[in-house]
């Protein structure tokens, strides 16, 4: 793929690194892509960071088709950059286009249009403990026209963002509602994809629960609200008598590359991992009988979030005594130091940039 590069004419300051936040601050360039029927991908170029014009007919102001991914590039001790698992959220960013009958970007110049923008960024890829460049490719139709259907242009573009941890509070146990009314996905929707559509329909759900006092909100199934699926940043594990329980990927449940990242280690070192339907009063019964034993969410933002305290409908329940627990701890120090090239990557999983 030939990239085109356009130099900006004057350059940013970069922030302090040791309070950076997240999403916050945006590099100097983006990467940008357009397609166009019976032309395919096209112009390929790396401009300066700055406004993207639409009309005010575009189809993405109006009708939603929109997908985006979410994964970060690590400084390692000795100065490289490295990426992890970019292929997967390559993949999972077909699926999501497909589902949505978007173009598809080829997972060679996926990865290959982050590489290069992270070349050209690589000032600002952060060095502090626990701080990285975030990436974030998207995708949107640009058609200028009404009405409901599979639009004729689109672009893709990727920005960078150079961030700390995902919460202010770091790994503090977060509380957290299980949600009983409302809905996030239903098989056959749009649940498995990262499609705007489902975070802006589960702001209603955050928005309840934190005027309760909780962080998150976990979802139930959306067929019998029954059974617990994801949080709405984050897939979600539960520790019970020793087992791994998470919900299985059958269309309404996020494929995360965190997520699995996380069962490949549990099963290395001999636990077992249920990738299976858990009632919400089973996982609440479980807290009340000490079975309960750790709670924690996995994402590409926090990594490992952990759970401090379930509420379902007028229960709650206390996790671990509210403090981080040993297994949660290990898998966040494990996976992290493989992201930074603390350790060695047995799994294939890093990629050096530069």
């Amino acid at each position: 793929m030939d990239i085109r590069f356009e130099k900006a004419a004057t350059l940013k300051e970069k922030p302090d690194q040791n309070n950076l936040g997240f999403g916050k601050y945006f590099t100097d360039y983006m990467f940008e892509m357009d397609w166009d029927k019976g032309q395919g991908w096209h112009d390929a170029r790396i401009t300066p960071y700055g406004p993207i014009p639409i009309e005010p007919g575009c189809v993405i102001l109006h009708y939603a088709q929109e997908t985006f991914e979410g994964l970060k590039a690590y400084r390692r001790d000795d100065g490289k950059i490295q990426l992890f698992r970019p292929e997967m959220n390559a993949k999972r960013m077909q699926n999501s286009n497909d589902r949505l009958c978007m173009p598809k970007v080829e997972v060679e110049d996926f990865i290959t249009a982050i590489k290069e923008l992270v070349k050209v960024e690589k000032d600002w890829v952060p060095s502090l403990p626990n701080t990285s460049l975030y990436i974030r490719p998207f995708m949107f139709a640009t058609e200028e026209a009404l009405g409901v259907h599979q639009a004729i242009s689109y672009k893709f573009l990727i920005i960078t963002s150079p961030v700390g941890a995902y919460y202010a509070e770091g790994l503090n146990p977060v509380k957290i509602m299980i949600e009983d009314e409302l809905v996030r996905a239903v098989k056959g929707g749009t649940g498995f994809t990262k499609c705007g559509g489902n975070y802006a329909g589960s702001i209603a759900g955050q928005v309840k629960a934190e005027a309760q006092g909780y962080d998150q909100v976990l979802w139930l199934d959306g067929e019998t609200r029954t059974y617990v699926e994801e949080v709405g940043s984050m897939n979600i594990m539960f520790k019970i008598d020793g087992e791994i329980y998470t919900a299985p990927i059958e269309g309404t449940v996020l494929p995360g590359v965190t997520r699995d990242s996380m069962i490949h280690l549990l099963r290395d070192w001999g636990y077992k991992v249920n990738e299976t339907h858990l009632k919400a009063t089973d996982l609440m019964q479980a807290g009340h009988d000490g079975k309960l034993e750790e709670v924690f969410g996995t994402g590409t933002a926090a990594v490992i979030s952990p759970v401090g305290q379930l509420k379902f409908k007028d229960d709650v329940v206390v996790v671990n005594n509210g403090e981080i627990g040993e297994l949660t701890q290990k898998l966040y120090d494990t996976l992290t130091d493989i992201q930074w090239g603390r350790i060695p990557d047995k799994y294939g999983w890093t990629e050096v940039v530069c």
